[in-house]
């Protein structure tokens, strides 16, 4: 079910309100220009080839079997591809997975824009996102996580028993985060992500970036199975 298209509510992305929900840090993408992440086919590119001509919303997820990861990536999957066009933005998810498992992901998430992964973490570590979670009692929850962590867990573990491949595709322990980048090595705005429930809220990152556009996803139906 597409989410619904409301009209943009700038206070949303006010500085004040911003930084009571996540603070911005400061990256050089110059560190990690040349690491190589890795497409569906296994195919090789340097991390720059992403932002190096256009600006580009890129997003690192903590694993594909995190159930909050999945649960994101199904709201990044309701962006339409015609707001992005015409704000000439780049969309790209980052996991830490072996490519194989890229094609799985997608189809279970129904996310169409582009995605890779690190799988030696080479950009994780060198830009510093965290190995840790830390909770805070003044979080914001997600407004993109619709599970518990109790059944997310179940489902996430369901999901590794079921899987061709039984592992838990990626580092269990490293956290993700978001870049505004582009063109050339500009940073528009960074933030790591200090829990798995710490993602930012996509409308920020869409109007951030410069999309005019707000969705909402409260009215998605929340789904039972596993």
């Amino acid at each position: 079910k597409m989410a619904k298209v409301v009209e943009p509510i700038t206070r949303q992305v006010t500085k004040e309100n911003r930084e009571n929900r996540a603070s911005s840090v400061d990256i050089r993408l110059e560190d990690v220009e040349d690491c190589l992440i890795y497409d569906r086919h296994g195919t090789s590119i340097p991390f720059k080839k992403l932002y190096q001509e256009r600006k580009s919303v890129i997003i690192f997820v903590r694993n594909f079997l995190c159930y909050s990861c999945k649960e994101y990536v199904d709201d990044l999957s309701k962006i339409p591809r015609e707001a992005l066009e015409n704000a000439n933005i780049r969309l790209v998810v980052i996991g830490q997975s072996a490519h194989h498992h890229i094609e799985p992901f997608c189809s279970l998430t129904g996310y169409p824009y582009e995605i890779y992964v690190d799988p030696e973490r080479c950009i994780y570590q060198k830009l510093g996102m965290k190995r840790e979670e830390k909770f805070t009692d003044s979080a914001n929850p997600s407004p993109h996580v619709k599970s518990n962590i109790f059944v997310g867990q179940m489902r996430s573990i369901w999901r590794a028993m079921t899987s061709p491949a039984f592992d838990f595709q990626g580092d269990l322990h490293q956290q993700g985060g978001a870049i505004i980048a582009g063109p050339d090595c500009q940073v528009h705005f960074s933030h790591f992500d200090m829990n798995r429930m710490d993602h930012m809220p996509i409308n920020w990152l869409l109007q951030l970036a410069g999309v005019q556009l707000t969705l909402d996803f409260s009215d998605k139906p929340k789904i039972i199975h596993v």
